[in-house]
């Protein structure tokens, strides 16, 4: 699911993607309308699943940032607003989800960008947002000899 979830530069909001075309993918928007549009190799397209979040120590997965804030609003879109918020009510918000943030590379408008994701993969009824289970050794995927 989360390689299928992408960020167009350019373009606001989220997509899923739904198909691929010769020339292009084509994507829907996760907003609730549903439209579908073809999004070409020009477009900077950027799966979530390959966006991290800068810390002190080591990089976080966008995804675990999204299940602490899953976990700190129960489920519910955020309770901060990000359009009318403060700087200062951004940082400290954002400290409760992730308190080793960098504060030199990670900027107000990543902070309102993350919450707007959210909210919008939240109204899409996507709220899984821990990794998929890699298959173990033992497992095979295909049994045929």
């Amino acid at each position: 699911m989360k390689q299928t979830i992408l960020a167009i530069s350019g373009k606001p909001g989220l997509y899923k993607l739904v198909s691929r075309a010769k020339n292009s993918l084509i994507v829907e928007a996760l907003d609730g309308s549903g439209r579908r549009m073809p999004a070409f190799a020009t477009d900077r397209i950027t799966s979530l699943a390959d966006i991290a979040m800068f810390t002190e120590s080591d990089d976080v997965p966008l995804m675990k940032v999204f299940a602490a804030l899953r976990d700190l609003e129960n489920g519910k879109p955020a309770s901060l607003n990000f359009k009318k918020a403060s700087p200062a009510e951004l940082q400290e918000y954002f400290t409760k989800l992730l308190p080793e943030w960098d504060r030199d590379r990670v900027h107000n408008s990543d902070i309102k960008k993350l919450l707007q994701w959210y909210d919008i993969l939240v109204q899409a009824g996507i709220t899984d947002f821990e990794e998929e289970l890699a298959p173990t050794e033992g497992d095979n995927i295909d049994d045929r000899k």
